[in-house]
């Protein structure tokens, strides 16, 4: 097995290994990465590269693993690899990996900032942060009232209302706020925000606005039917 192009990968090595061993083959494929997606920046890009190499090298084996199957082995790699291997809006339960398809609005477009001089902590440091700040207690209440949203939700504005990331937090959602969002918020442990908007000349608007902050991307929600 060669994966190149990207020197610190370890989860699509690790992907492809696993993979391997449950279908009982020989570990030779060719991977080359061409990172995109910022690193260590709470969007998920490298469980993202393991699900796409997951499902490539499983389309080539003489007998694939079916769905369930590979989402057990994409389970084992980490709680968000199995949401990447479908498409379409998950609702995530349990310890991430018991996923529910869910209709929500996608007429919307994303503003991304990655800030500058931000760091991504190690996901033990966050969740001992959200331990430290007694962040457990109330999920229960929390999980129903994003069910109640997620019910009422007709509208990508409906949106607005679901709760907020209490995992972690960021100035910079404020200022994408301004810009015009009808919601912004960090995504996942951080640091990278997102903020969410009616119209591609928003977000565009938005992104050169908030530029002084970080890098910044605009971009759209991928329909389940955009994945090959």
């Amino acid at each position: 097995m060669v994966v190149e192009g990207f020197a610190d990968d370890t989860i699509v090595r690790a992907a492809l290994a696993a993979l391997a061993i449950v279908a009982g083959v020989e570990p030779k494929w060719h991977v080359h990465i061409e990172k995109r997606i910022p690193l260590a920046a709470g969007l998920g890009g490298g469980s993202t590269d393991a699900a796409a190499a997951l499902r490539l090298a499983n389309g080539t084996l003489a007998a694939p693993l079916s769905s369930h199957e590979l989402h057990g082995v994409a389970a084992r790699l980490g709680a968000d690899v199995p949401f990447f291997l479908r498409g379409g809006t998950q609702l995530a339960t349990g310890d991430g990996t018991e996923l529910e398809r869910i209709e929500l609005p996608l007429d919307y477009r994303i503003v991304i900032v990655l800030p500058d001089g931000a760091a991504k902590e190690s996901t033990r440091a966050v969740y001992e942060e959200f331990d430290a700040r007694d962040g457990a207690p109330g999920f229960t209440e929390r999980a129903a009232a994003l069910m109640q949203e997620l019910t009422a939700t007709q509208r990508a504005r409906d949106l607005a209302r679901l709760p907020l990331n209490d995992l972690a937090s960021s100035p910079v959602a404020s200022q994408v706020v301004l810009t015009g969002a009808f919601r912004a918020d960090v995504s996942g442990a951080g640091p990278a925000v997102y903020g969410l908007f009616e119209s591609e000349k928003d977000a565009s608007r938005a992104a050169n606005a908030v530029a002084h902050a970080g890098r910044t991307f605009a971009t759209r929600p991928i329909e389940a039917g955009d994945l090959p």
